[in-house]
């Protein structure tokens, strides 16, 4: 969701750039004279990189409280738009960095971001807010408590139900996914605001990187919180999972399976379950091994039909041949 690294990149002119030049610079010194002080040659090149460094930072903040004064201002028409969306984009691109997102956070922008821009009438100011809330938030403490304490989860919950714009939906998903994965705080609000309802709905919708992005985020949530099977079981997950299984063939069938291995796995009452007569889950996972057997495109689903047969039916096969 919104991923990508930063590989291959020169350093940022900022703080975290500067930290990564330091190390860099102490691992070539220890190398070469490890008992030896701090060269002249050395100790002026790194006065020099944290004067540069601190001027980027004011730099980026600078161009940070451009743009909020740009999105704060309240003139409409579409050179304005226009204005206000590349506002954001730059906004996306700074606050990469971690140090600019919390900075961002501490400027007010966040608030203005969720008060204004998320229901906004213009699409495309409403997912690029989206992605910019998801963006920020990504390991940042302070930006997630922020976001929660203004209602972000909620919010988001019903742009991924309820917006028109699949862009919106996408990045809304993508946003909660990082409020809520390794958030507690954000969890339990998740939890309690029925969001995983809302994620089923978005698996039966017609978007279909909606759909996968939604199953992926079920299947990581279930991992690191087993704790919530009991709950998604008693919502009837398993039965609704299987079912879009029974949907014509897709990529998306492969994260559904995992989903379901995730959620049955050290689970007896999702095994049971899976073994209800009325779901022939046995026989679909059977015949679903022998018609992708030979596609290597899709070995990754394959095995998750095979671990499903294992975990779920492989003792009552066994039992069965010993009845014999």
């Amino acid at each position: 969701m919104a991923d990508g690294g930063n590989e291959g990149r020169p350093h940022r002119q900022n703080l975290q750039g500067l930290l990564h030049m330091a190390i860099e610079a102490g691992t070539e010194s220890d190398s070469t004279n490890q008992m030896g002080q701090m060269s002249e040659e050395r100790r002026q090149w790194l006065q020099e990189a944290m004067s540069s460094a601190f001027a980027g930072q004011a730099d980026e903040v600078q161009q940070m409280k451009e743009c909020i004064q740009e999105l704060s201002n309240e003139t409409s028409g579409e050179d304005q738009e226009e204005r206000k969306e590349q506002a954001l984009e730059l906004l996306a691109d700074l606050c990469e960095n971690l140090d600019n997102a919390a900075d961002f956070c501490k400027l007010g922008g966040m608030h203005l971001l969720l008060s204004c821009y998320l229901n906004c009438p213009e699409e495309g100011l409403r997912w690029r807010a989206a992605d910019l809330i998801g963006i920020c938030s990504q390991n940042v403490q302070l930006v997630q408590e922020t976001a929660l304490s203004l209602g972000a989860v909620n919010k988001l919950l019903k742009l991924v139900d309820l917006d028109k714009n699949e862009a919106v939906r996408i990045k809304s998903l993508f946003a909660i996914s990082c409020l809520v994965r390794e958030q507690e705080a954000g969890l339990t609000e998740f939890v309690n605001l029925d969001g995983f309802s809302v994620l089923m709905r978005a698996m039966q919708s017609n978007v279909l990187k909606l759909k996968v992005k939604s199953a992926f985020l079920l299947q990581n949530l279930l991992l690191s919180h087993p704790e919530h099977k009991e709950t998604l079981w008693s919502m009837g997950m398993i039965q609704q999972l299987i079912s879009l299984l029974h949907t014509e063939h897709s990529p998306f069938h492969e994260h559904v399976l995992s989903a379901l291995c995730s959620l049955v796995t050290d689970f007896p009452r999702g095994v049971t379950e899976c073994r209800t007569p009325d779901l022939a889950f046995e026989d679909f996972l059977k015949d679903r091994c022998q018609l992708i057997q030979k596609q290597e495109e899709f070995q990754e689903e394959l095995e998750f039909c095979e671990r499903l047969l294992k975990i779920c039916f492989q003792n009552v096969s066994d039992d069965n041949n010993m009845d014999r």
